[in-house]
């Protein structure tokens, strides 16, 4: 058995850790005892976990590893929030956010290395897609928050106490792998993350969502950015595959799962000129009229590869004016950690491209500097849109 081949324990949920010992004939209680030491004392050395004998520990050195992925940088915000950049196996690099508020820790997690989307508002996307993070590249970001915010040692307070996947990536996309890292972010041995506290956002992969609730009860928020299917199929090319009716059809179905009263979030990244218009709003409104949600505008965070922009403070508040007067529970997010290139829609770690995706954004930016707008259809439409 090679390395590479050996199960990493670091990345095993607590069911799959019972299968591996129930085939070394090993009682079942210790895959307990290794989720405990990994995930909630932080203990990566075999020799260190006491309560297991001298034995077991030299036979799981032989033929299991534990591993997680680096730091390779760390940036602080002037707000207090921090990015650090991981390297992964495959070459690339991924970032992960910590920000904090009063009363919460809020860790936003990648689980892609890139991503195979484009969607046009995120930097992720203009660099194209490499690879799918492992378990234990996922949950290793949530350790290694954990390790260097001292939320191990038997400290009562938790520096992590939400996880959201709305860093690098679409979690869908990565289905199996996140699955399992989310399911040992709330084992009760492990980090013990309320399902209320999870959040797994996607911009839409129906059959991923309609296969949710057979693996998971975590909450979710829904990347819409668009009340009808020509706009968002314009800045969202996934909704040429899984348009807006077949996706909110997609997650009603997997709130009526869940058996609690909870509801989605959906997201809105409002950009100027685009999709900020006043009847969009009230769009939107009429949209998501028989779809109890919450809604979150996002103001659209600006990185270099974008020419779109922020939209104005009067704008951002007469969209939410207009849901708020519709009944709608809405949110503004408050930017946070922009100065260390951390805000929503801006993570781009550094990925080895295998699209080829970052290279014609750079062409087509040239034509467009060259040639004029690239979004003219767009911006007549959101025109026309505020005009009724």
């Amino acid at each position: 058995m090679t390395a590479t081949s050996k199960p990493n324990l670091a990345g095993l949920s607590l069911e799959k850790l019972r299968v591996l010992f129930a085939d070394m004939g090993e009682k079942p209680f210790r895959a307990q005892q290794v989720t405990k030491w990994i995930h909630q004392r932080g203990v990566l050395d075999l020799d260190a976990m006491t309560d297991i004998s001298k034995p077991l520990r030299d036979r799981l050195k032989l033929t299991t590893c534990i591993s997680l992925p680096r730091i390779v940088d760390e940036f602080a915000s002037a707000d207090g929030s921090r990015k650090w950049i991981m390297q992964v196996a495959s070459g690339s690099s991924v970032e992960m956010v910590f920000i904090p508020e009063a009363g919460r820790g809020t860790l936003c997690i990648s689980s892609q290395a890139g991503c195979s989307l484009d969607c046009s508002f995120c930097a992720t996307g203009k660099q194209g897609f490499n690879s799918n993070l492992t378990v234990a590249e996922i949950i290793g970001q949530l350790w290694w928050a954990n390790h260097e915010l001292g939320g191990f040692g038997g400290r009562l307070e938790r520096p992590v106490s939400n996880v959201v996947m709305m860093g690098m990536g679409e979690p869908l996309l990565n289905f199996d792998n996140v699955m399992d890292a989310v399911t040992i972010m709330m084992e009760d041995c492990a980090y013990g993350l309320s399902k209320r506290k999870v959040t797994i956002s996607t911009s839409g992969v129906v059959p991923a969502i309609d296969r949710l609730k057979d693996f998971t009860d975590a909450s979710i928020a829904v990347s819409l950015h668009a009340p009808n299917d020509t706009l968002r199929s314009q800045i969202m090319p996934i909704n040429k595959k899984y348009p807006i009716a077949e996706l909110l059809r997609a997650v009603s179905g997997y709130m009526d799962s869940l058996g609690d009263k909870r509801v989605p979030v959906i997201e809105y990244t409002l950009i100027a000129g685009i999709n900020d218009h006043r009847q969009l709003a009230r769009d939107l409104a009429t949209l998501l009229q028989d779809f109890p949600c919450k809604i979150n505008l996002i103001p659209f965070n600006p990185f270099p590869q974008s020419d779109f922009r922020r939209p104005s403070s009067s704008a951002i508040s007469n969209f939410r004016q207009i849901l708020q007067e519709a009944g709608y529970i809405v949110t503004v997010r408050t930017t946070r950690a922009d100065d260390i290139g951390a805000a929503c829609g801006q993570l781009v770690g550094i990925v080895e491209d295998q699209t080829q995706r970052s290279s014609r954004h750079q062409r087509r930016r040239e034509l467009v500097a060259a040639h004029g707008k690239e979004f003219d259809s767009t911006d007549n439409l959101a025109v026309a849109a505020d005009s009724v």
